[in-house]
């Protein structure tokens, strides 16, 4: 078992995170392309080989996004047409999401066995996420699934912000 811990930069251009080990120690950089079509956020180990790419895709009706993982698709998340309450599917294989994961308070499950348990931390300056690993094999995946999700709710507030200006 692993406890990391992803941790949003506040105040940089692109957009940026840290995962990092319960002793601080650099896991994972994440960086999101600077005013780049379509915007992708690369996942980076800490030898700075890419393990993950996480893709919006531009033209679509709904919100999609996909993410490759050692350059394979791995998981892509889809919205779905709601009118109220925006909801997402979570196409992933054999990977199932169970609890609040709009409010990051989850558990990521393998073949129906727990392999992660994500959730927020409320009171941090900046997002800060709480990634308790069960299954150190599938690190990268769990990674990359918070990532992803995070920027599914960023995209989804950012379209509701500039929906309810105009």
């Amino acid at each position: 078992m692993q406890q990391l811990y992803m941790k949003q930069k506040v105040f940089s251009i692109g957009e940026k995170f840290t995962v990092t080990d319960d002793r601080e120690n650099p896991i994972y950089t994440v960086a999101g392309s600077f005013m780049q079509i379509p915007k992708t956020f690369r996942i980076y180990d800490q030898d700075g080989d890419n393990v993950c790419t996480i893709t919006k895709k531009v033209f679509s009706l709904l919100p999609k996004f996909f993410v490759n993982i050692e350059g394979q698709p791995t998981i892509t998340i889809i919205k779905e047409f709601t009118l109220f309450k925006p909801r997402y599917t979570i196409d992933s294989g054999d990977i199932s999401v169970t609890g609040d994961w709009w409010d990051m308070d989850f558990e990521v499950s393998a073949a129906g066995s727990p392999i992660a348990q994500i959730s927020k931390k409320w009171f941090s300056w900046g997002d800060t996420y709480q990634i308790t690993v069960f299954d150190d094999d599938k690190r990268d995946l769990i990674v990359s699934l918070v990532v992803a999700i995070d920027r599914v709710k960023a995209d989804q507030a950012a379209s509701s912000s500039s929906s309810s200006s105009s």
